[in-house]
């Protein structure tokens, strides 16, 4: 039986950030955008960052300044099936992210970064 997705780990400046059930790596690259001309359909190419997301939990004696950063930072996605994607760049983007009371404090975070470099697999 092939094993598939199931344990992302999340490590954010060298902290093991304790991820719930959900996590997300949409890696950066180039991407082919349709450019349509007459009767034809060409393509462009376009940059597109990366995109990690994940829902982590408030715990006691956690410092929310040890989650929340405006910086950039290394950021390393664990996958449980082999691949780890390393980003040098990583910064937490969006809203400054809510910690949410009750079903375990869950904050969620999003950050963005460059390519990333895959290991493994």
């Amino acid at each position: 039986m092939t094993q598939v997705l199931g344990i992302v780990d999340i490590i954010w400046r060298g902290r093991n950030l304790q991820v719930a059930k959900g996590a997300s790596i949409r890696p950066g690259g180039l991407k082919n955008n349709p450019v349509t001309y007459g009767r034809k359909v060409g393509r462009a190419q376009e940059y597109q960052g990366s995109e990690i997301k994940a829902t982590v939990h408030f715990e006691a004696g956690q410092r929310w300044g040890n989650t929340w950063d405006s910086g950039e930072g290394e950021l390393q996605v664990v996958c449980d099936t082999g691949q780890t994607f390393v980003m040098y760049d990583a910064f937490l983007s969006g809203d400054i992210p809510t910690i949410t009371g009750g079903e375990g404090g869950s904050i969620e975070m999003t950050w963005s970064a460059g390519t990333p470099e895959e290991i493994g697999a």
